[in-house]
């Protein structure tokens, strides 16, 4: 069912994250929201992560990252969080793949990529994580496919893709894995109602949301805006609390999380888009 303007839309503001961080790696496990790595003031990849207890509202740390990264791809299997890829310290992209596991508190390593890469776009199937794409160390995009097997823990090559993307955003729908990472313009009618770039994208009640970003002014945009799938039209939503770009976003459920990114720096602002109950 479609949610009916902005009025469907409201903001659940959560308790900010202990360290403020731009491009970290996020999860949804079990009732907790896991905030792995990113960047800290000092623009270094971080070893740091944390989770929200969404009960309690409640942050705790939890054992640091063995690898330092920032921009990394994460992905559930059952009580365990995978975390791919990333960058490192020196801006260079790394291969390692590491397992946060749940009920035990604490990191293994797993099988490395067999290419070093950044911007991985990952989805879990059958218990398998498949890794489509992102940038190696010569800058270029990648068309590789890749699918782990955890019980034998190694990474096996698929057919690459017929285009090389970086950062897209995938979903599973039946058997197929769906990867977006072109565009084609639409009429000026169609168009968003602000500019902007480096925002949040995600989809709740039937509508198509736009969250912050950068537009031609200097600071970052707290506007929200929604597309109507039904009604092919943008409208405003109530705006962002915190104007943020380059923020980390994660949809659960009626909630689209929209997590650190840059306000005046590294934000450690937590907050989550949700359609009103009843909706």
């Amino acid at each position: 069912m479609s949610a009916g303007g902005g009025r469907a839309f409201a903001w659940q503001v959560f308790p900010p994250m202990p360290t403020c961080r731009v491009y970290g790696t996020v999860a949804h496990q079990d009732g907790h929201l896991l905030v792995l790595g990113g960047c800290g003031r000092a623009g270094l990849p971080l070893d740091t992560a944390e989770t929200l207890d969404m009960a309690s509202h409640t942050w705790l740390a939890l054992a640091p990252l063995p690898t330092a990264r920032a921009g990394a791809a994460a992905v559930v299997l059952g009580k365990q969080v995978l975390v791919v890829g990333g960058v490192d310290e020196v801006q260079s992209p790394v291969a390692a793949v590491e397992a946060f596991l749940m009920d035990e508190g604490r990191w293994e390593r797993r099988a490395t990529l067999p290419q070093a890469a950044m911007g991985v776009a990952t989805v879990e199937r059958d218990g398998m994580v498949y890794a489509l794409g992102g940038m190696g160390p010569d800058t270029a995009p990648q068309a590789q496919v890749r699918v782990y097997e955890p019980r034998r823990d190694c990474w096996l090559s698929l057919p690459s893709m017929p285009t090389p993307c970086y950062g897209a955003s995938t979903f599973l729908h039946g058997n197929k894995i769906y990867v977006l990472g072109s565009w084609t313009k639409l009429p000026r009618s169609l168009r968003m109602r602000d500019k902007r770039a480096d925002f949040v994208v995600g989809s709740l009640g039937g509508h198509i949301v736009a969250i912050g970003g950068l537009g031609n002014q200097p600071c970052p945009l707290g506007s929200v805006e929604s597309f109507s799938l039904a009604q092919r039209r943008w409208e405003a939503l109530p705006a962002m609390p915190t104007a943020r770009c380059s923020c980390s976003s994660l949809q659960a459920g009626p909630r689209l999380f929209v997590i650190g990114g840059v306000a005046q720096g590294p934000s450690q602002a937590v907050e989550a888009l949700c359609l009103r109950d009843g909706v």
